[in-house]
């Protein structure tokens, strides 16, 4: 284990608290700019910064969950099914994303970002009718947690990211609701995702964990700001954080 100087604990903290914020008002763990930051600015090998982000973004997550389930309660059978669904996804795709080789799942993911943000963006600037209909049933709504579990257990985030979207546009959730299922779906995966990528030697824990003490110390403040915005503006700045990262990411690799 690697032991940081008290200079870059404070800075482990810092970003863990801002990261911890967007995380609250956007429904996510943060580690779309927790996991660049530690492969460009740190020099983590991909694996071990998506795992190391992932010591972060646990505590973050559960906090975050149990705040958005104070304003939208879920139908606890609803969430047991996007959640276990997710996590045994989840299981199986880290698997595999611990063997591959770093380069390639650093394109991967920031591929990923970059179309994941030019959809979000497109969807807000065209989007003019806040009402929108339902285009599947309901009851599929659990499927859901499979493509956020390959996404989390590939990427080490991605979930909620990919799960937000869907609930808001093929199910008619509004955002918020999107956002609290998102975190049903996420929690237990990166559990998961951390156990596995824990098991492969792929965390450092002394950045990891300094991150999440920050993070837990503004998540409620990101919460509730999220109920008090409008909900395009929240999808537009969203969609905008993920570009820039995705961007920051494709320049320097």
């Amino acid at each position: 284990m690697v032991y940081l100087s008290i200079t870059n604990l404070l800075l482990m903290l810092a970003l863990g608290g801002t990261l911890g914020f967007l995380g609250g008002m956007f429904g996510i763990g943060g580690g779309i700019i927790a996991i660049p930051f530690l492969a460009l600015v740190l020099g983590m090998e991909q694996a071990l910064a998506q795992g190391t982000a992932l010591a972060m973004m646990v505590p973050i997550l559960l906090l975050g969950w149990w705040r958005y389930s104070r304003h939208h309660r879920l139908p606890l059978r609803l969430g047991l099914q996007i959640g276990v669904l997710a996590a045994l996804t989840t299981l199986l795709v880290a698997q595999l994303a611990t063997s591959l080789h770093p380069e390639l799942l650093r394109r991967i993911f920031a591929g990923f970002l970059l179309l994941l943000a030019l959809r979000l963006l497109s969807q807000g600037v065209l989007q003019t009718n806040s009402s929108v209909k339902a285009r599947c049933s309901a009851r599929l709504m659990p499927l859901v947690g499979v493509l956020g579990g390959a996404c989390m257990g590939l990427l080490g985030v991605g979930g909620g990211l990919v799960a937000t979207p869907v609930f808001t546009s093929i199910f008619a959730q509004r955002q918020t609701v999107a956002q609290s299922l998102s975190l049903a779906l996420v929690t237990p995966c990166s559990v998961v995702a951390l156990i596995t990528y824990g098991n492969a030697g792929h965390v450092q824990w002394s950045v990891g964990l300094p991150m999440a003490a920050g993070g837990l110390l503004t998540v409620s403040a990101g919460v509730a700001l999220a109920h008090r915005l409008p909900e395009r503006t929240i999808k537009m700045a969203f969609g905008a954080m993920v570009l820039v990262t995705a961007l920051w990411l494709l320049r320097k690799a």
